[in-house]
């Protein structure tokens, strides 16, 4: 899937987090319904403006129904695609092909869980398929477990390089005051921690949290008139190539070799132009798989292009530079934070800005690397 909109048609007018950590008392349904309407209030519009409505609740099968009942609005379409945390990419694409044909005028993207406050568990119903489960696996940490132990086998990975990644996040991490997770964190700090799904330990994984994210999109030539700079969509592209771990082509390849491409194509960009980079780290194996998947490496050369901080505040290629979903926050799905993180980085607002920022990359991944989702925003400078 990739948008079929043209270049820059549609725009990012609005964005909010909310409840980011820990939100007690909230339930997920809530938690979306006030950082949609805090979004929609940033871009200087009302709840009757949305005319379509995306989101993906965690604990809501009907959750475009259920949403848009709360929130008492009436749209005229709705979209509860669930790929995981890849669907926010998904979302905001056909939302931008939406707005450029002139089917719908704004669309609200939003997400709430309260997955730490509610329990601290995975929120969502997803499990190993029946043709593993036998083999008694943990859910979703030996997955990708398996395809870092691949990654060690083929390309001379270690644990080392892994551990680059997690404190590369907490450092970003330390910049961001939304950040639940903060303080020191070393490379013995990651070796060192419990081993949960070798060779993958507790410091490997991403956190679990409370929190909701939102974005309202709108046609970029109505959005010039909002209170916020627009943050055009210059491309965007979703692949799928398998949902069970055991039947992922190639271990060491996720479909981001597909979903990147194609979106760079249709921005007219490619890896070098883009300024700061947003990848769903679910677990570190995930950001070292894209950044070579979409073309900031050459695969296998993950493990190496992290050495030495090269990815943390003062490298050469900014990544997730709020901490990610291993410090910043990760209530079950991490997608749409990216996505705001972009944004924020393009309209000059984050909180380690990356200065004269005119390009970012957000992407996102559902599954066990099974759907990947890649979006290309920039100011209205690109365009």
């Amino acid at each position: 899937m990739g948008g079929n909109f043209p270049r820059g048609a549609a725009a990012v007018a609005g964005l909010a987090t909310f409840g980011m950590g820990e939100a007690p008392g909230w339930s997920a349904i809530e938690l979306a319904a006030r950082a949609g309407l805090d979004a929609i209030a940033e871009a200087g519009m009302t709840l009757g403006d949305v005319d379509a409505l995306f989101v993906c609740l965690p604990d809501e099968f009907f959750g475009g129904l259920a949403l848009a009942e709360y929130l008492g609005i009436a749209p005229r379409y709705t979209d509860c695609n669930r790929t995981g945390g890849s669907a926010f990419m998904s979302h905001l694409a056909v939302a931008a092909t939406m707005l450029a044909a002139g089917s719908i005028d704004t669309a609200l993207i939003t997400y709430g869980s309260n997955q730490r406050t509610a329990g601290g568990k995975l929120s969502t119903p997803a499990k190993s398929s029946r043709y593993e489960a036998p083999y008694r696996p943990l859910f979703p940490v030996s997955a990708y477990a398996l395809a870092a132990s691949r990654h060690f086998y083929e390309y001379g990975t270690t644990r080392v390089h892994l551990a680059e990644v997690a404190v590369a996040a907490r450092g970003w991490a330390n910049g961001n005051p939304d950040a639940f997770a903060q303080g020191p964190l070393t490379i013995d700090d990651v070796l060192g921690a419990r081993m949960l799904s070798s060779p993958l330990s507790v410091k490997d994984c991403c956190l679990v949290t409370d929190g909701a994210a939102a974005i309202v999109m709108t046609r970029t030539d109505r959005a010039r008139d909002c209170p916020k700079p627009p943050v055009p969509v210059l491309g965007a592209a979703a692949a799928t190539w398998h949902y069970s771990i055991s039947q992922m082509p190639d271990l060491t390849t996720t479909a981001a070799a597909e979903s990147g491409p194609r979106a760079y194509a249709m921005a007219g960009l490619g890896p070098s132009d883009v300024d700061v980079v947003q990848l769903y780290d679910a677990f570190t194996i995930n950001t070292i798989l894209f950044l070579e998947d979409l073309g900031f490496c050459p695969k296998g050369e993950g493990g190496r292009f992290v050495e030495g901080g090269r990815i943390a505040p003062g490298g050469s290629l900014a990544v997730n530079t709020n901490g990610g979903g291993l410090s910043c926050c990760h209530p079950g799905m991490y997608g749409l934070f990216a996505m705001v993180e972009a944004a924020r980085q393009i309209r000059g607002e984050a909180a380690n800005q990356i200065e004269a920022a005119e390009v970012a990359l957000a992407h996102g991944s559902g599954g066990v690397l099974s759907s990947q989702a890649t979006v290309i925003m920039g100011s209205m400078a690109t365009i």
